[in-house]
């Protein structure tokens, strides 16, 4: 997941068959020269990591000054005298500026050890919210923009008249040409939402459930798992809601009552508080299309993404539905009768029924049963330190970069690295990324990229080195353990740390194109598609060793991995569908009982009922994240994903470096400065199809269980 900030979609302010000569015109537009880099990686961003609250606090008056003067400069300008160096130009390094002083502000939140400072910096994102929304909400700036493109916008470069063009959709999409009062209305309802989301998420952050288990209790969790777990004074095991602790609980665990325990806990997390905001922030985004002339949410966030409004992408989950239907359906009765045959061997009553609870242990099942996975012994040659080490490589050589790793660094935490990235060929560094890779208390639960400084032109004409951190919650190593990964969590790691190279890759004029701010519907293109890396023989090699010996995956290992890749694929891709619908009902409506809404669909198109009593929605966080009637676009772009692996790395070579660099050229270093659909035709030598997927998923073949 690419953390999206929660108000980049709509405001801009914050840091959101092709012929020959088309191809040429966008490469060109993306070759932007800079100085060489300092060797030292401190001198080259302005990040700092340790502010105590009163200088969180402080910052923020200033830096909100700071950016409001430079807007009353634009909105100062005569109508008649409007040029691009009083507008954009003003504009742009203001942006540049805001967006890497506003994430020492508000990033503390999700990864401070100190909850203070945790507190000052969301107290920071409220305040900056609100100050969002009032620039979004400049009406004169506004008036600037359009008098620039009626004199001038014919005189300015590609990128520049593409983001003036931007300026001018987000004031509409603003209604900056509505009447005064839809205005303030509009802008009063925007900080409200922003608000909301804000304290939606921070709930789900601070939340510290805990479950008390006896040994009996977690039967059937290997050594691996148990020893990573606290225990109390009579023995008992504690138990957290945290990705490595939930997720290898439910899919190893046979004792049906402790993951039924387990599951209410985990989706009733901040269950009424956030079940009330979440509905409240339907209403308020409801109320706010309407003023704006559109008839939902979805319809107004849609509008500037590739799936274009609420009927191409209903069209769309209906197709994956329809095709994926009977495979789900087969798959389903296949975990049923795995269920029974369990219940039989030890003794249990048998419901007839797959509840909640039941699925990903059954589907964990499949992988053993059908494929011979061995999930206790794959684990072990998943250390850590060795996916990392071997991930980084694959990357490098990959794209044509260089990794250093940077020593005493500044950081937020004891255990976070930072490392530079430089070109393998000029030596130029191009980037900086922080690794932060372990749980602990208070800190963002789930695995994100955020991006911390953008990569493009600033003010002296040289380009910014930008910066992003990987956050994620894999487990922490203990004195007599090392951090072990399941194969899930390795894919994850290439995932998320895909989006870091878009980050750091990009080469754009203005912030607001830099990195992964791009349609949010493109946006996991580049992600998704480096999680194939992690099915293939060749770079699992490269990031595997025994935790003890160093031994490789012996081949029947890897072989049995690799074709478990079809398992569950319908039943998960359902889900996925289930998520989907859910968001665009959730957002095509004034009101909504978000609970029964989930429920309703999982029962229709999963099959499985939700567990009672429980809300998953109430820590959904996509929905509070810059998702919002967009959760569709993990699907939307993995079809993408895998017309680019399929078509181009797989055909000619996975770790080709001629094949890697053009990617980096063509969509890495484009951002957002050039659509996703005029990337894919370009690298692709053609319109995108959907058959690359439909193979992957072992779907071609309508008899696949």
């Amino acid at each position: 997941m690419y953390f999206l900030p929660l108000t980049v979609s709509r405001c801009g302010i914050r840091v959101l068959q092709h012929s020959t000569k088309l191809r040429m015109t966008i490469l060109n537009r993306l070759d932007i020269s800079s100085k060489s880099c300092s060797s030292s990686a401190e001198n080259r961003t302005d990040l700092k990591w340790d502010l105590n609250p009163e200088q969180i606090r402080q910052r923020t008056e200033k830096l909100i000054h700071k950016i409001k003067n430079a807007y009353d400069s634009v909105a100062a300008v005569d109508v008649s005298q409007v040029c691009y160096e009083n507008t954009l130009q003003v504009l742009a390094n203001a942006k540049l500026d805001y967006a890497g002083s506003r994430h020492m502000l508000d990033f503390p939140q999700y990864v401070s050890p100190c909850k203070e400072v945790r507190s000052a910096s969301t107290e920071a994102d409220k305040k900056l919210s609100e100050f969002d929304v009032e620039m979004c909400m400049r009406a004169d700036v506004f008036q600037r923009h359009k008098a620039l493109q009626e004199r001038k916008s014919n005189d300015l470069l590609p990128e520049s008249k593409r983001f003036l063009e931007r300026l001018i959709k987000l004031g509409r999409q603003n209604g900056l040409h509505l009447s005064t009062e839809v205005q303030e209305e509009i802008k009063k309802l925007s900080k409200q939402i922003s608000e909301l989301s804000i304290i939606f998420n921070q709930n789900l952050n601070e939340d510290n459930t805990i479950l008390i288990f006896s040994p009996e209790e977690l039967g059937g969790l290997a050594y691996s798992y148990l020893n990573g777990l606290e225990r109390t004074a009579d023995g008992q095991y504690t138990v957290t809601l945290s990705y490595p602790h939930y997720f290898p609980l439910m899919k190893r665990c046979h004792v049906p009552e402790t993951r039924r325990k387990m599951e209410k806990a985990f989706h009733s997390r901040c269950q009424e508080v956030n079940t009330e905001i979440l509905e409240q922030l339907i209403e308020l985004r409801a109320k706010m299309a309407k003023l704006l002339g559109f008839s939902n949410h979805a319809n107004y966030v849609l509008e500037m993404n590739m799936a274009k409004n609420f009927n191409n992408v209903a069209r769309f989950l209906d197709e994956f539905y329809e095709k994926l239907k009977p495979v789900g359906m087969k798959e389903r009765q296949y975990l049923l009768s795995l269920k029974q045959a369990e219940c039989q061997r030890r003794g249990l009553n048998f419901d007839g029924l797959l509840n909640a609870w039941d699925l990903p242990y059954y589907m964990n099942q499949v992988e053993q049963v059908k494929f011979a996975v061995d999930k206790d012994k794959l684990i072990e040659y998943f250390p850590l330190e060795v996916v990392t080490e071997g991930l980084l490589g694959i990357y490098q050589d990959l794209l044509g970069l260089r990794f250093m790793e940077v020593q005493n660094p500044h950081v937020w935490h004891e255990s976070v690295k930072l490392y530079m990235v430089l070109d393998s060929t000029t030596h130029e560094e191009i980037g900086q990324f922080y690794l932060d890779l372990h749980p602990r208390e208070g800190k963002y639960s789930h695995a994100a990229c955020f991006g911390l400084q953008p990569g493009c032109l600033g003010p002296d004409g040289n380009r910014k080195v930008p910066v992003a951190a990987m956050v994620a919650n894999f487990t922490k190593p203990t004195r007599n353990w090392p951090s072990l990964l399941q194969h899930h969590e390795v894919e994850t790691f290439f995932h998320e740390f895909g989006h870091v190279m878009h980050e750091l890759c990009s080469r754009t004029r203005y912030a607001d194109f830099s990195g992964t701010l791009v349609e949010t519907d493109f946006v996991e293109v580049p992600s998704q598609m480096l999680e194939n890396w992690v099915w293939e023989k060749e770079p699992l090699r490269r990031m595997s060793r025994h935790y003890i010996d160093g031994s490789q995956i012996p081949e029947g290992m890897l072989d049995k991995l690799i074709a478990s890749r079809t398992a569950n694929t319908g039943l998960m891709n359902l889900r996925q569908i289930v998520l989907s619908k859910v968001d665009q009902v959730l957002h095509t409506k004034a009101t909504a009982d978000t609970a029964a809404e989930f429920a309703k669909h999982c029962k229709e198109i999963l099959g499985i009922p939700a567990t009672p009593g429980t809300n998953m929605t109430a820590s959904f966080s996509h929905l509070a994240g810059g998702y919002d009637g967009q959760y569709y676009s993990y699907l939307w772009s993995e079809v993408y994903s895998m017309d680019i692996f399929f078509s181009r790395f797989k055909k000619e070579g996975i770790m080709n470096p001629k094949v890697g660099k053009e990617y980096r050229k063509v969509v890495l270093e484009a951002g957002g400065s050039v659509d996703g659909m005029d990337m894919l035709k370009i690298f692709l030598g053609r319109e995108p199809c959907q058959d690359a997927f439909f193979q992957c998923k072992g779907l071609t073949n309508p008899n696949i269980v």
